[in-house]
């Protein structure tokens, strides 16, 4: 059901490609970016879906050793079935990206809350403030592993599912 719309929006957007063939060659965004002459800022925004200039395709198209038409939007993506993204890659894809998501997160925290520490200890050593935010940010933190682990089975897949069917009005 949202597969078919995940398919879809494959085939309208070179960036799901762009992505793709980026992680199939082992690349991260800094490398491709290197070798295509383009800034990482730019890779970033086509594999959002973004539009990207003909210039920017081309490159691309030269570094995956593609023809430009794989990576036009509405083109040879759907006739190129072997590179376009199945069902279950797009799905572990968009949860591979939930759970990098929460590392970025969790890197976030240890960092902050390691800076916070050294300056509670450095100003009022006596009372430890920094324990506050870090059982309060800790719980948003915990929450957001559970989301991205499928562990909160209350606002997963069959969730919204449920909650498409509910505004459509009938089945998916």
């Amino acid at each position: 059901m949202f597969v078919v719309a995940e398919r879809r929006a494959a085939a309208k957007n070179p960036g799901v490609l762009v992505h793709k063939l980026r992680l199939q060659r082992g690349w991260s965004q800094e490398q491709l970016a290197e070798l295509s002459a383009l800034s990482v800022r730019t890779i970033q925004r086509i594999e959002k879906g973004q539009s990207a200039s003909a210039e920017s395709l081309k490159a691309l198209a030269a570094v995956f050793e593609v023809e430009l038409s794989n990576l036009l939007p509405e083109s040879g993506m759907q006739s190129n079935a072997n590179q376009a993204l199945s069902p279950e890659e797009a799905l572990a894809l968009r949860q591979v990206r939930r759970i990098r998501g929460f590392y970025l997160h969790l890197m976030q925290y240890a960092f902050v809350i390691t800076i916070l520490a050294i300056i509670n200890l450095a100003s009022y050593p006596r009372y430890l403030w920094v324990v506050w935010v870090a059982l309060g940010w800790g719980a948003g933190l915990i929450a957001h592993g559970l989301s991205a682990f499928d562990k909160i089975p209350l606002l997963g897949p069959e969730w919204e599912k449920r909650q498409v069917e509910s505004r459509l009005g009938r089945k998916l």
